[in-house]
Order: structure tokens, then sequence, then C-alpha cells
């Protein structure tokens, strides 16, 4: 393709960057857009995934059609099919009438999967089902329904390790991931960073009116050898904050360093409830630290529950079948020189003097959990979706546990 061509593009949809992986990307999607597969986007939160669905459509057969996006994370378990496949009057308690669900509006058109890793299982099933035949059943009903819709699908889940744990079809990936484009982190985008930067500063200066915030030589090296656990989002609101909230409008390092954390870890593909270091500002040091710790003993928490899962089943294998299992977790097992595995009892042992010592002893896990979405909530106003995110959840998950910690009031 040319590079022409693709800079034409790029400007179109507002994709600002020139590095080789984003430009690879983009290049992808406009060649799938002429074949009618089935797309998985993959990438960290907040690196624009967004961006490749429209592509795709814009530049296929379909772009007269209905484009429709639906962020899987958001929706209830309880109502993601009801969403996805319409239901039937009287399906369930509160339908009072019959409603189409996305795949029915989207006839004929293309449909957006935003996180669909946090499709329940059930879900899953049915999704199978449509790419595989083009066929659903609403909620409620015997009557079958036929649609073409081409699915464009997108997450932030470790796929691989998602299907191994049981909370991904793997039949159902592979389906979905015909054709798939992987988007890069920020981190890795180079001076895309600092172009991105000036960008965000000159759109709020040509907004209100204020004189844009500029980065000297030694800001700019701090913002390039930051990682940038946000990404794209997260560079946008520094920019944005800084330039609204600091009256030099050059930016120096001291400056630069109160809008971003000093930690410089960076999120990966999650696979369960990632850390998100939190934005401090001055005062505000001591509540963000205790709400990270509050995000670590859950994590923690939740990983030594799942090990002691895991053990059990082990545990029941080995009675049944005494040879070696190749799912056994790597902390399960040591590589000696007869590559022995750690007895089943030793290591349930060690779960329980963790488990004891390093979460009992502090909090539940519930009562961790309790706090840590109260806080949020509060800190966001009862802001639902931003108080998801500052915790590194789904804005489903949260609805759920809302419900369950009775926090309905906040």
């Amino acid at each position: 393709m040319q590079l022409k061509e693709l800079q034409a593009v790029k400007q179109r949809y507002g994709v600002v960057g020139n590095c080789d992986a984003l430009n690879r990307a983009v290049e992808i999607a406009l060649k799938v857009a002429k074949v009618d597969l089935s797309v998985l986007i993959q990438g960290e939160n907040g690196v624009g995934k967004e961006i490749i669905p429209r592509i795709i459509h814009d530049a296929g057969s379909r772009k007269g059609k209905k484009y429709l996006a639906l962020n899987c994370g958001a929706i209830p378990d309880g109502t993601i099919d009801s969403e996805l496949f319409g239901h039937v009057k009287g399906a369930f308690t509160g339908s009072v009438d019959s409603r189409e669900g996305y795949f029915s509006a989207a006839d004929g058109g293309t449909l957006f999967l935003d996180e669909v890793g946090e499709l329940p299982l059930q879900t899953q099933v049915r999704l199978l089902r449509v790419l595989e035949t083009g066929e659903y059943i609403p909620v409620g009903s015997s009557e079958v329904k036929r649609t073409n819709v081409r699915i464009i699908a997108a997450t932030n889940v470790d796929m691989a390790r998602a299907i191994a744990e049981g909370r991904f079809r793997e039949d159902l990936y592979y389906r979905l991931a015909a054709i798939s484009i992987s988007m890069p982190p920020l981190r890795e985008r180079g001076s895309d960073i600092d172009i991105l930067f000036r960008k965000f500063a000159l759109e709020m200066s040509e907004r209100y009116g204020i004189p844009p915030v500029r980065l000297n030589e030694a800001a700019k090296q701090l913002l390039l050898s930051y990682s940038w656990p946000g990404n794209v989002r997260q560079l946008k609101n520094v920019a944005e904050s800084m330039s609204v909230t600091v009256d030099e409008r050059e930016i120096t390092p001291d400056i630069l360093a109160r809008f971003i954390p000093t930690d410089t870890s960076h999120t990966q593909m999650v696979v369960g409830t990632p850390l998100h270091p939190p934005v401090v500002t001055n005062g505000e040091t001591y509540n963000a630290d205790r709400e990270l710790i509050f995000q670590m003993i859950s994590k923690l928490s939740h990983e030594v529950e799942k090990l002691r899962t895991e053990v059990v089943q082990l545990k029941q294998q080995r009675h049944h079948a005494p040879t070696s299992d190749p799912t056994t977790p790597a902390f399960l097992s040591y590589h000696a020189s007869d590559s022995a595995a750690m007895p089943l009892d030793e290591a349930e042992e060690i779960i329980d003097d963790f488990h004891g010592t390093a979460v009992d002893d502090l909090r539940t896990k519930d009562d961790v959990e309790k706090e840590l979405i109260r806080k949020a909530l509060l800190r966001h106003n009862g802001h639902r979706k931003q108080a998801a995110e500052q915790i590194g959840i789904s804005e489903r998950t949260l609805y759920r546990k809302i419900k369950e910690y009775g926090l309905d009031d906040l």
C-alpha cells in the first residue's frame, strides 16, 4: 500500500503517529475490509482499538449498511443475551414487550463487540452458533432467526490464558480470530508519544482560547521514558489536565512529574483484575497509596483462592490418573534432576499458610473489595464507568459487585 494512501486514511480517522506497528494495523484493516471474515483486535485498554472496526466497515462492501458497537463488559450477565439476540414478550420479569437485539438491528451491516473476552460462557455458545450458521434464537422464543452480520471483536484479555483457564471457548476464539490485528501499546510507539501530547495540548488551546503548554527537552525525555499504563487515554488526560491547571506554559520535568505516577509499571493484557497505579497530585498520595494497597490485597486473595481450587482439582485428578498433569500450575512443581512434582499436600500447606498470614490477618476478601468499590464510587461521585476504570474491572463486574455489597445508594 502506498504511504500517501495510508496517511490519508489515518488523517480521516484521526489516527496520529507513524510507528511501524500502528501503520501495520491500519494497513491490515484496509486489506481485510474487502474480505467478509471475522476480525479480532487485541491490545491493552486505551490504545484505540475502536478505530479499526470503523475503518474496516467504511472500506468494505457493507459501508452503506448499519454499523453498531456494543461494549460487552458494560452489560450485566443477566441481560447480555437479550441485548445481543433480542427477547420476546414475557421472556423474563419486566419484559412487557418484544425487543430486537443487536444481531437483528445490524442485519446486513457490521457489529463491533468490544471487550468480547468478558462474555459469559453461556453467551459464547450462542455467539458461536451465529458465527457458524448465521442463526440465533431470541430469549424466550423457539423461533430460529437468521442474520447476515459481519463480526468484529476486540479484547484486552490474554486469550491464550483465558482459554487454558476455561474462561473462553477455544472454538469461538478461532472463529473470531479469522483475522487478528494487534494494536501496539503507547510505550512502544516512540516519538508518537510526543506527537500525541502536542496534538492534545493544541486541541485544548484552540477549544478554550488558552496558550498551549509546551514541554522543554528534559520534560520531553521524561514523557518518552514513562510506561503509560493507561496508554493514549491516559496521555490525553494528562495533557488536558495540565493545560487547565498549570499556570506555566513551558513544562519542566518537575511539573510533568506531578501528573504521572512515579511507578513505571505498565498494564499488560489482563487475565483477571489488573492493577492500575492511580494518578496522584500533591496532597492525595496517602489516599492513593491506601487504595492501591486495597487493590493489591484483593488481587492477592483472588489468586490464592484460585490456586487453592486448582490444588483440589489436581488432587482429585491424581486419584483417577497417576500420571503427571501438564496443566499443573508452575508454582506447584519444581524442576529437579528427576523432574519430580511437588507433593500436593505440601502445596496445600503452603497455600494455607500464605492465605492465613498474608490475607486473613489483614481483612477478608469481601471487606477489601467492598471498601475499594465504595471509595472508587465516592471519588467519582457515583460515576460507575470511571470507578470501574480506576479499579481495573469491567462495568458489568462492577455492577454485579455493587448489588452484592449493597452499594446502590452511592
